[in-house]
């Protein structure tokens, strides 16, 4: 290799080594380039009832975080009572096991009796554990100071661009070569498109689970099914994973009534589960986004090993973008491009083998149309 050529690897592997680095900050910019992009189809919307730009901006804003603290406002008052009184139930469920243990040890052989877990050695065991978790409390806190952090710092870069969108995009286009720049606009405006399309998917798909839920909560009579059926309507933003955060918390609630109540919402939890992925899911997300589940399942493992959980929780975006620009930029300026210059025009020479007839055959040049279909037949 020339010395040009080890420089350029050596920029190309540094360039790499810092992009890692920031991932997470890559992350958070790409968070408030979803949230601009979505606040700005939803201005435009309002732009096309007359309504000027800076007002319809504001309205979009205005809803978003009306959202915001509308879906606070559900989730977190119930959920502090709730989760008061699970403190107080939990122990006293302890309790009343412990004594099922007991009775059950009179009824048994005393063979099998030391097969039987102690409740009050298990909790001794989990003491150190309690305590570890208890002592790591300024670390948690800590933790959620940097999230709040990280979330400022998204709408704040939401905000920089929702104000002049066209002016960033020029910025991030003039980073290409010239011959190339109206090529990356046009796969701009497909990345927009496709990220409206899945936004509109799976807000129609959280509506119909949170719905869903909210109904199947209601006929089991369970405490706080709103704040339940938005916190799975929210988690269903999670594709695979999100259906089994959701139930956890709502198990959770159902016990305190009843334990039968428990077994009953993981039950309509399933069904939900299986009526979104198989009906909801098909009809809509495929008119808006065409993603295999296997690739969708292995971007989520990808970007939650790298990411976390907000890796996790963009997976599905980030999938959309990555698969616009892998489609767009290598399959088609690339790959089908590839060779294809030096195929235009085959000459094909034919000679004779027949006995009494002129060797000396005219060479004839043939063009080869690549356009056209190949048949695999003939």
């Amino acid at each position: 290799m020339k010395l040009g050529q080890w420089i350029g690897l050596i920029a190309i592997l540094l360039s790499l080594y810092i992009l890692w680095q920031i991932r997470e900050v890559l992350l958070l910019m790409f968070a408030a380039v979803v949230l601009a992009t979505t606040l700005n189809r939803l201005a435009k919307r309002f732009q096309s009832f007359g309504i000027k730009r800076g007002f319809a901006v504001l309205l979009a804003v205005a809803i978003f975080f009306a959202g915001i603290v509308g879906f606070f406002w559900l989730i977190v008052p119930p959920f502090a009572q709730q989760f008061q009184e699970l403190t107080n139930q939990v122990p006293k469920g302890f309790e009343r096991f412990n004594d099922w243990l007991d009775a059950l040890r009179t009824r048994i052989p005393s063979q099998l009796v030391t097969y039987i877990p102690d409740i009050n050695s298990l909790i001794q065991q989990a003491q150190p554990f309690v305590n570890r978790v208890l002592g790591n409390s300024f670390a948690f806190v800590s933790g959620s100071l940097e999230v709040v952090l990280k979330i400022l710092l998204v709408l704040v870069l939401t905000g920089m661009i929702l104000a002049d969108p066209l002016a960033y995009r020029k910025v991030f286009v003039q980073l290409f070569p010239s011959f190339y720049r109206r090529r990356v606009d046009g796969i701009l405006d497909k990345c927009e498109v496709s990220l409206e399309g899945w936004i509109t998917g799976a807000f129609i798909a959280i509506c119909v689970v949170g719905v869903m839920s909210f109904v199947g909560l209601l006929i089991l009579r369970i405490k706080a099914a709103v704040a339940l059926a938005v916190l799975a309507g929210f988690f269903n933003l999670i594709p695979n994973l999100g259906p089994t955060m959701s139930v956890i918390p709502a198990m959770a609630i159902a016990f305190l009534d009843e334990p039968w109540k428990a077994v009953a919402v993981l039950i309509v939890y399933f069904i939900i589960q299986q009526i979104e992925s198989n009906f909801i899911t098909p009809v809509v997300m495929a008119h808006q986004v065409s993603l295999l589940p296997a690739i969708t399942l292995i971007a989520q493992l990808f970007f939650v090993t790298f990411f976390g959980f907000l890796g996790l929780f963009l997976a599905l975006p980030l999938t959309v973008v990555a698969k616009i620009w892998l489609q767009e930029v290598l399959i088609k300026d690339v790959l089908d491009k590839w060779g294809n210059d030096h195929l235009q025009e085959t000459e094909f020479v034919i000679v004779s083998e027949s006995p009494g007839v002129n060797d000396n055959w005219t060479a004839e040049s043939l063009d080869i149309n690549h356009e056209q279909p190949i048949d695999d037949d003939n």
